[in-house]
């Protein structure tokens, strides 16, 4: 089961956290009108560990057992290559200068988020791979243990109660009610565990969708919209809160849900295959903005483009989103998508 709507939602947060990692400062994003979305847009990412929990489900429920090795080899084709690849192209650029060998064995092994002082290291949004890796080695333990032994009422009281812990502790470290110190505070927060609760929201959405709501479709554009407001309205007012670590579930799961149920035309028009290809390119758009920063530096994009960083800061950031956006989709067709489906061949005639 693939709900095509939602694809397109992951190429939006990708394109938001670029903006938040690079576009700051252009007039587009730096107005009193939108500022105050963009400084936040990293809980895009937030949104990707959730909505990751939710589409895992929908794909292996109706599994009756999942095989973790086959399983495993499928989900690392879909990230590895690519994740691969970011990492030696801004090697690369560097001619392998002062590489730190501790440093790109985390990487290459994708543990780096789980080593104090390392969780950024390389490339640095491959932090949330290392945090996704460790979802993925749940989650056959998840489905084959724990999701078809209990009834969606116990799964949906322990996670609720795991959410809800992890809120309040996250909230006491960030606030330094705990007083621990500000660079363990940072390596705390991209700690897998610590986003363990995204993705288990994201499940108990899955197993409520399959079993309570897949057939309830209607036009709830109006309920999409109103959502989305209330998200614009709690980035705004953010009243103390962090919404790092799955506080924005309460936001996010009910968008899910009615974007996947809504038959509105606008909806749909983003089961489009233009819409989709853009989602299934949202990964290399993520894991891929470093190295495309790294090699089209300010240095160059005044060497080869007359373009100055404090002069023409817009034109500069569209140009290499642009680039980002090209080399995503190239890399999609020509090299993840080949690669992917290569080894799931190897995987099924094993």
């Amino acid at each position: 089961m693939r709900i095509e709507q939602l694809t397109f939602t992951r190429f939006i947060a990708s394109i938001s956290i670029v903006i938040f990692h690079y576009g700051q400062n252009s007039f587009l994003f730096n107005n009193q009108y939108v500022s105050f979305i963009f400084k936040q847009a990293n809980v895009g990412v937030s949104y990707f560990f959730i909505l990751s929990g939710f589409v895992m489900i929908i794909a292996y429920k109706n599994q009756e057992k999942i095989n973790f090795v086959e399983y495993i080899k499928n989900r690392l084709a879909r990230i590895y290559p690519v994740y691969l690849l970011a990492i030696f192209l801004i090697l690369g650029i560097k001619i392998f200068r002062n590489v730190n060998i501790t440093d790109l064995f985390l990487n290459i092994f994708m543990i780096q988020s789980w080593i104090p002082q390392k969780a950024l290291t390389i490339n640095y949004p491959g932090w949330s791979l290392s945090v996704e890796l460790f979802f993925y080695i749940t989650f056959p333990f998840l489905i084959n243990k724990v999701y078809s032994t209990q009834k969606l009422k116990n799964n949906t009281i322990w996670i609720i109660l795991f959410w809800i812990i992890s809120q309040l502790v996250f909230h006491l470290i960030t606030h330094n009610n705990l007083k621990i110190p500000y660079y363990e505070i940072k390596d705390i927060s991209y700690n897998p565990f610590m986003h363990l609760n995204e993705f288990l929201i994201g499940n108990l959405a899955g197993l409520f969708f399959i079993t309570k709501l897949k057939n309830n479709q209607n036009n709830y554009l109006p309920y999409i919209l109103l959502t989305i407001l209330f998200l614009i309205f709690l980035l705004k007012f953010p009243i103390g809160l962090n919404f790092h670590n799955g506080f924005l579930a309460i936001i996010f799961v009910p968008l899910i849900f009615l974007i996947s149920l809504s038959t509105d035309k606008i909806t749909k028009i983003f089961t489009n295959y233009k819409f989709v290809f853009l989602g299934e390119i949202s990964f290399g758009i993520y894991i891929l903005q470093a190295p495309v920063w790294t090699i089209f530096s300010d240095y160059r994009m005044e060497k080869y483009f007359s373009i100055h960083k404090e002069s023409d800061f817009t034109s500069s950031f569209i140009i290499r989103l642009f680039i980002l956006i090209i080399l995503s989709s190239l890399s999609y067709v020509y090299f993840e998508k080949p690669l992917r489906n290569k080894i799931k061949k190897t995987t099924h005639n094993s």
